[in-house]
């Protein structure tokens, strides 16, 4: 049966990359799998079709066969388990590898998520010019941690694999503050990540379903 997974009709970044499917399609396209995209409205993804699929409401959610699933580090790492070409087969060096994944989405990205929220949803309130800088701050600390563990390395831990996925992926969130560009070896590997051909076709994709011509 033909994975599918679920996506904004219109995403909030206008296909940039941002929104979470971007890293389930990412995922796909490096292990050489194909898959459908039903696409859900904002509406839709409040209505109890969707709900069934994702109790929380959100995207992206993947289905196969009898298998329905949600969260991106957990279908990503669903994906990587089921094909070769996420996971090293060296047992403890796998471990890393899915560690990393959990780093990127417990460790990395709550800072980032929170600094994406007080310029989005709190900029306009009184006290968010003296709280802009605390929330930067937090995130800047993480990037120096990461950027001393990556040092000159391409990936963080020998090839590629799916914790350089999660971990690219959450560092795109941060790259429109500028903060990413304060740490030079970062940048140059979110580069790398996208770079790679099977990024460049999970974000062509994304990109195509954001600036096609409205549904009449």
């Amino acid at each position: 049966m033909t994975i599918t997974i679920t996506a904004f009709e219109r995403s909030p970044d206008g296909g940039m990359g941002l929104a979470r499917d971007t890293r389930v399609r990412w995922a796909l396209e490096e292990v050489g799998q194909p898959y459908e995209v039903r696409l859900v409205s904002f509406r839709a993804m409040k209505e109890p079709a969707h709900l069934a699929v994702h109790p929380f409401g959100q995207i992206p959610t993947y289905e196969e066969d009898d298998l329905t699933l949600f969260e991106t580090g957990a279908i990503v790492f669903h994906i990587a388990e089921c094909h070769a070409g996420l996971l090293p087969d060296d047992a403890n060096t796998r471990a890393r590898a899915i560690t990393w994944m959990f780093a990127a989405v417990n460790t990395v990205e709550p800072p980032i998520l929170e600094l994406v929220t007080a310029k989005i949803l709190e900029g306009d309130k009184p006290w968010a010019k003296e709280r802009m800088p605390l929330v930067a701050d937090r995130v800047r600390d993480r990037m120096k941690q990461l950027a001393a563990r990556l040092g000159n390395g391409d990936w963080l831990d020998g090839a590629f694999s799916a914790g350089d996925l999660m971990m690219v992926s959450v560092l795109l969130r941060v790259r429109p503050s500028g903060i990413l560009d304060e740490f030079p070896n970062l940048a140059a590997y979110v580069a790398r990540g996208e770079a790679r051909p099977a990024y460049r076709r999970a974000f062509d994709a994304q990109l195509a379903v954001n600036t096609r011509p409205p549904i009449s």
